[in-house]
């Protein structure tokens, strides 16, 4: 009888230090836990951590960053937003701790909402450096550009070669530019207007030089005034139709550029019901302006750019197309293939050139098609992000290469009606009836020793 009380009670003091050490342990984990923060992201893509993109970029941002947010409590469509921003900003401030965030109810305080010039529930805005920005849309690709832009020292300029009927940067119709050139100013870049026939010389202070699809010719003079501008190191980006070339041969000469008559017919278009003459970039070079850039690009009336062997110039390809298509001689519309006059693909429709001049690096780009950018196409595929890459490279900001979203590759699970009765069974009657089993033995084994 006393050994069984004395037994007893060790067990009890044993389960008593037990307790103790247990509460101790769990003390110790959560002392740790608020001193020491890290986290793991197992999701498939890495889909709940930055980008090391967006890593780097916050990295170099020196000075604190002030984020307001107007939005209300709760939003009719998406609930409590203010959750879903503060999650977000959270990222960021993992990386950045003096990313700062505010909440402001429109609804509450309609006065500072106003005096904001807040436009839609919801809407950020972010300063930095006594320069802000406004944001609608929550997610890495536009939050990390909106910094970029902030951070950026100043506005990049654009030079718009005019007077000749070219695609505007500022225009409405389907032939012009205009959402681009928008698009443009988001991104921190400004243009103005060049008239040759009266400005004496190109400016210097120009970060490029753009020439959109001139539809008239160029005089001699202002053909000698961008001579001159390739040979003092100016950066230039060419769109070129199928049409002539408008007194811009010399220019080609100098770059060493093989233009092919004709345009490009791409037989997978017409199998995504597209016409034949939308060439679809899926092709692309290794360079800086296509690195990870991995979506499909639409050329409507594209033609092929090649390039002559040269010393001067350092050529690499960005876009081919037509892998089983063609480049088609002649003016007629029949696009079905003609051994003896047509040239079969694939097709080289854009190219990057560059070369030291002066002590710094010159960048051209050409690209075969002007339509690519117009407001009528610029929709299709990814020719917006394509499309600023370019400007990007030619501004000398690689770093502003546009961040793709990436993909969620493992938000959904699916499973077998096999797989998922194995799950139901295990967790519904294997376990449960284990975790019965266990309560009995240790019972019986208690029972036993008393």
């Amino acid at each position: 009888m006393r050994t069984n009380k004395s037994f007893r009670f060790q067990l009890k003091i044993q389960h008593g230090v037990f307790v103790f050490l247990l509460l101790l342990l769990f003390s110790l984990l959560g002392f740790l836990a608020s001193e020491i923060r890290s986290q793991w992201d197992v999701s498939q893509n890495g889909r709940n951590t930055l980008s090391q993109t967006s890593i780097g970029i916050l990295d170099k941002m020196t000075s604190p960053v002030h984020m307001t947010a107007y939005v209300t409590e709760q939003h009719v469509e998406f609930g409590d937003v203010r959750e879903i921003i503060h999650n977000f900003v959270q990222l960021y401030q993992r990386i950045k701790p003096d990313i700062s965030l505010t909440f402001i109810d429109p609804a509450e305080q309609p006065d500072l909402a106003r005096e904001a010039g807040v436009q839609v529930n919801g809407e950020l805005v972010i300063e930095y450096q006594n320069k802000q920005a406004r944001l609608t849309t929550i997610n890495e690709q536009a939050f990390t550009q909106t910094l970029l832009r902030l951070s950026r020292p100043q506005e990049k300029l654009i030079l718009a070669l005019t007077g000749h009927g070219e695609r505007s940067l500022d225009g409405m119709a389907n032939y012009d530019l205009g959402e681009f050139g928008r698009q443009l100013q988001v991104n921190g870049f400004v243009s103005e207007t060049l008239n040759l026939t009266v400005t004496p010389d190109i400016p210097s202070d120009a970060d490029m030089l753009l020439i959109a699809s001139p539809q008239t010719d160029l005089l001699p003079g202002e053909v000698d005034k961008l001579l001159e501008y390739i040979d003092n190191g100016g950066n230039l980006l060419w769109l070129i139709d199928r049409e002539s070339l408008r007194g811009l041969l010399p220019l080609a000469e100098k770059l060493h550029l093989i233009l092919t008559p004709g345009v490009v017919i791409d037989p997978q278009a017409e199998q995504l019901k597209a016409p034949a003459t939308f060439a679809l970039g899926t092709g692309y070079g290794k360079h800086a302006i296509t690195h990870g850039f991995n979506y499909i690009t639409v050329f409507p009336f594209a033609r092929q750019i090649n390039f002559a062997e040269n010393e001067k110039w350092r050529v690499v390809p960005l876009v081919d197309v037509a892998h089983n298509g063609w480049v088609k001689h002649g003016s007629d519309d029949d696009y079905t293939f003609n051994p003896q006059e047509d040239a079969k693909g694939p097709v080289t429709i854009a190219a990057a050139l560059s070369r030291f001049a002066n002590d710094r690096e010159q960048r051209v780009i050409v690209v075969g098609s002007g339509h690519f950018l117009a407001n009528m196409y610029l929709g299709n595929g990814n020719n917006l992000d394509f499309g600023i890459n370019l400007f990007n490279w030619l501004s000398g900001d690689e770093e502003m290469i546009t961040i793709q979203p990436r993909a969620t590759l493992d938000s959904h699970l699916m499973l077998t009606d096999i797989e998922l009765t194995v799950i139901v069974v295990f967790f519904l009657l294997v376990l449960p009836l284990v975790f019965l089993l266990c309560g009995v033995i240790i019972w019986w084994r208690r029972k036993k020793m008393t």
